[in-house]
């Protein structure tokens, strides 16, 4: 495993801190607080526009839990889905993030992320598995997002009215200390526990159960940070049946069937089906962090070595913009090479569930023309 430039790694870390400077988390809200003009029969998902007669099984599980938490009864909520009384429309297209299979309702508790002109939502990522994110059938993950939401707006809500946390720092120390605040997202998972100061006790001890805590967070300052600094690839992601990007100039999503990501599955999840390319979070791979900066992260260059593409350590340079770090498809189409993005295998079987982690790296053709 050959070793990137220590000043190459200064020099990245750099963009990082110019791009996220100024994005903030500065509150908690209901969804229909900060998107007032979307209905209660309107959903928010991942990725580019789905299509709703093929639903994939998390992506239907989530939907159910996000009407459920609303207040609607498991059947009615199914049947709805099914009879097309639902309408399900991209997050990003409303200023919205939500990772992998985890679907948005108006009445879910959402991350306040930016700065005084412009915010992204994020909701709340509410444990480890099974989890609204996994598109687990569980009932579980209701309850559990119950409480955080409980939790969100009785302690946190009122701590970040006081003062919004910069987001900046919390990146700068992940990249120091080992992690591409993607796929490992511990180290600021931890500064955002610290920055948050006295917490209630069970509060404090779920944010540190779940180090996917802080992602949706990350996730929404990505998306702040691409629209800042105007880069050239607006919205990207998957629905689990087609992936996506929409560019700087255009309305409408380009879209390819969405493979699975390649990765290494968790012990008894070797069997599972994976569902193809899934979620909001390949923002944060195209603000610099993430599959571009994986050489950040040697623990996962090591879980992924005999996976990983031969030329993984030219890849972010090849296909970033010189001067602000965000992947350009001005850069992949001249270049050739399409960036890694950083994604859960998600399981796509009937239940749902996290089946592994890995990488997913898309398709060219998105990117030409």
């Amino acid at each position: 495993m050959s070793v990137v430039a220590p000043e190459r790694l200064d020099a990245k870390r750099g963009q990082a801190a110019a791009l996220f400077e100024g994005a903030c988390l500065r509150g908690v809200a209901r969804l229909s607080d900060m998107r007032p003009e979307l209905g209660d029969d309107v959903l928010l998902h991942a990725g580019p526009p789905l299509d709703t007669h093929a639903l994939p099984y998390p992506v239907r599980n989530a939907a159910v839990h996000a009407l459920v938490y609303a207040g609607w009864p498991a059947g009615d909520a199914a049947r709805a889905i099914d009879t097309d009384a639902i309408r399900f429309e991209p997050a990003q297209d409303h200023g919205v993030v939500t990772p992998l299979a985890q679907v948005v309702s108006n009445a879910m508790p959402v991350f306040r992320v930016g700065d005084e002109r412009h915010e992204v939502a994020a909701p709340i990522a509410e444990s480890a598995p099974p989890a609204l994110r996994f598109g687990s059938a569980d009932e579980a993950c209701v309850i559990r997002l119950r409480q955080q939401a409980e939790w969100a707006f009785g302690a946190l809500a009122p701590r970040l009215a006081d003062a919004p946390l910069p987001i900046r720092d919390w990146i700068d120390a992940a990249l120091v200390e080992g992690d591409e605040c993607h796929a490992r997202t511990g180290v600021a998972n931890a500064r955002l526990i610290s920055a948050l100061g006295e917490l209630p006790e069970d509060y404090a001890e779920s944010i540190a159960a779940n180090a996917n805590f802080v992602l949706p967070i990350l996730m929404a300052a990505s998306a702040w940070a691409i629209r800042r600094h105007r880069g050239s690839i607006a919205a990207v992601g998957g629905n689990g049946q087609r992936f996506g990007v929409r560019f700087d100039d255009e309305q409408d999503w380009r879209t390819v069937d969405a493979r699975p990501p390649i990765g290494v599955a968790l012990a008894g999840g070797e069997q599972l089906p994976v569902l193809g390319a899934v979620g909001d979070s390949p923002v944060i791979d195209f603000c610099g962090l993430g599959g571009q900066a994986l050489a950040f992260a040697p623990a996962l260059v090591e879980a992924w070595e005999a996976l990983l593409p031969a030329d993984w350590q030219e890849r972010a340079d090849a296909v970033s913009d010189d001067e602000t770090g965000l992947v350009c498809r001005h850069r992949i189409a001249a270049s050739g090479r399409s960036p890694l993005v950083h994604l859960a295998l998600v399981s796509a079987a009937p239940e749902g569930g996290l089946a592994g982690r890995g990488f997913y790296t898309p398709p060219m053709a998105l990117f030409r023309g």
